[in-house]
């Protein structure tokens, strides 16, 4: 896929992975939709990408309520005509044990991680269909695809991002518009300052095998180069990424390495 000229909308855009993909994507003179809860922070990053005035918007909202989904989609096609490529790349990792995390914070989870990326998906896919081309894109994590300690609702969340979007891919495929998977490992950025605890609070410690892990930037070229070389999935990250091919074909010897990982 061509993304040069394209519209393009990306969710959690004023830090981290979202913030390297703006300024990844600005590189292929693309408009840019930029989403977050920030908007002084949107504008930042807008500024830095040196970004166009008239080839961009901000659009900022909390992933933990998309019930405005349909118009914030009908925004952009008004004032840019199309979306081309959806970035769902905002959400909010956990720490906490599963018996002590809350109802409240294990759907906040859910909305944040999943029913954020499902509602945006389908406000854009009406007008992909109408024209018959365009790509949905989610960034899951290897969370996704094995659980690990003090990620219960954060990794269940994950998993469903493959179960609702592989089956999306299957019924539009077919009409132009394809979904792309992406599975980051290890990234250096703040979610696990960013991620919240059992009541909702702010974990507010960087994990160490974050702080030497894979730049930001280095994960947004490789989302972009998944997006233009069409691929359905993509994993992306360090050695962390060896635990996914262990689980498939040694799942014994997954469990006795998983369990040497225990963070107590």
């Amino acid at each position: 896929m061509n993304v040069t000229h394209t519209t393009i909308w990306i969710t959690g855009a004023s830090s981290g992975i979202g913030e390297a993909l703006v300024h990844e994507c600005a590189k292929y003179q693309t408009k840019l939709i930029l989403s977050a809860r920030r908007e002084e922070e949107l504008k930042r990053v807008a500024k830095e990408a040196n970004l166009k005035e008239g080839h961009y918007l901000i659009l900022p909202f909390d992933l933990a309520d998309t019930s405005k989904a349909k118009e914030y989609a009908q925004q952009i096609i008004n004032q840019f005509g199309t979306i081309d490529i959806l970035i769902n790349n905002g959400g909010q990792s956990q720490r906490s044990e599963s018996i002590d995390t809350t109802s409240e914070t294990e759907r906040r989870l859910f909305e944040i991680n999943y029913f954020s990326a499902v509602n945006l998906s389908k406000a854009v896919l009406p007008f992909m269909l109408k024209n018959k081309t365009g790509k949905i894109v989610v960034i899951s994590s290897i969370a996704g695809k094995f659980g690990f300690y003090l990620r219960s609702s954060y990794s269940a969340a994950k998993h469903a991002l493959h179960g609702y979007f592989e089956s999306m891919r299957l019924e539009v495929e077919k009409k132009g518009v394809s979904v792309l998977l992406v599975c980051p490992g290890k990234i250096k950025t703040s979610v696990s300052i960013n991620a919240i605890s059992a009541d909702g609070t702010a974990h507010n410690q960087m994990d160490e095998s974050h702080q030497q892990a894979m730049s930001a930037e280095t994960c947004a070229q490789q989302i972009i180069k998944a997006i233009i070389t069409d691929k359905e999935e993509v994993l992306i990250g360090g050695k962390e990424l060896l635990a996914v091919k262990i689980k498939r074909f040694f799942p014994k010897l997954f469990g006795k390495i998983i369990r040497k990982q225990n963070p107590y």
